[in-house]
């Protein structure tokens, strides 16, 4: 595997990372920004203000984004569906859709970074009209989320359990068989994605890496960064894993710094 290759630098917080329509995209959480890279250039598609901010997109191709601190899902920049009735008082933290229309998006269920003490965060889903509900709880910081390519699972990463944890999704979106997918000793999962085999890479912030592991847990690549990681994904011809990172000695320093980079490790 080759030593990762930095493409994009001077963000501050880059999060949201999703592969679509031949580009790599992110999110830059406190400047507000959506970018599509180019190469090596970078697009602002997007400029809002509120955070947490990660997106996905419908399966004909319209964008969603989440204004996690206003409990907005917007559709197209429209307003799709309203999370406060569901979960007013804590952030909305990632979203991730199945080919069906269902849009998944967890809360963590406590004030963070506001020094509150963590409490369990739920998962909600928005069907395809606008219909929003809760359909799961007792997550411990829920972070990244990603469905399986039969739609028939989702995954979702908890940052505080270490462990990767999975539900069953039913046609509208319910989930149900909540289970441990693997268990991650000593690991913090961040944001995740499925590759063409099934298994997760995990971006891990204080352990300074991306992880791929198969269901059960078994390790099957590691690969160390010069800082944290936050989310990853990987390009649609499998030849390429993108991971968000940024310097997180100092996570006050990490809202007015600029330490954030997108790097690409090419694949074996």
């Amino acid at each position: 595997m080759s030593k990762p290759q930095v493409v994009l630098t001077d963000l501050v917080m880059g999060e949201s990372v999703r592969w679509h329509d031949g580009h790599v995209w992110l999110s830059d959480w406190v400047p507000g920004e959506i970018i599509r890279v180019d190469g090596d250039k970078a697009t602002v598609v997007t400029q809002l203000t509120g955070m947490p901010l990660c997106f996905d997109w419908t399966p004909r191709g319209v964008q969603l984004v989440l204004v996690g601190s206003e409990a907005r899902l917007l559709r197209g920049g429209a307003l799709f569906a309203d999370l406060r009735k569901i979960n007013d008082a804590h952030p909305w933290n990632d979203i991730t859709t199945d080919s069906r229309g269902n849009t998944f998006i967890n809360n963590i269920g406590y004030d963070f970074p506001g020094g509150a003490e963590p409490g369990p965060g739920l998962i909600a889903v928005v069907t395809p009209d606008g219909s929003a509900r809760q359909v799961a709880g007792d997550v411990l910081f829920p972070n990244g989320m990603a469905v399986t390519a039969d739609d028939s699972t989702l995954i979702v990463a908890e940052s505080h359990g270490a462990r990767l944890t999975a539900f069953d999704i039913a046609d509208d979106g319910s989930l149900s068989n909540q289970r441990v997918w693997a268990d991650l000793p000593g690991g913090a999962p961040d944001g995740i994605c499925l590759d063409a085999q099934g298994a997760v890479w995990y971006a891990d912030v204080p352990n300074e890496h991306c992880v791929r592991v198969r269901e059960g847990g078994e390790v099957l690549d590691r690969i160390p960064l010069d800082r944290g990681a936050f989310d990853c994904v990987i390009s649609a011809d499998q030849s390429t894993l993108y991971a968000a990172t940024a310097d997180f000695s100092d996570p006050q320093a990490m809202f007015t710094g600029r330490t954030g980079q997108l790097v690409a490790i090419p694949l074996d």
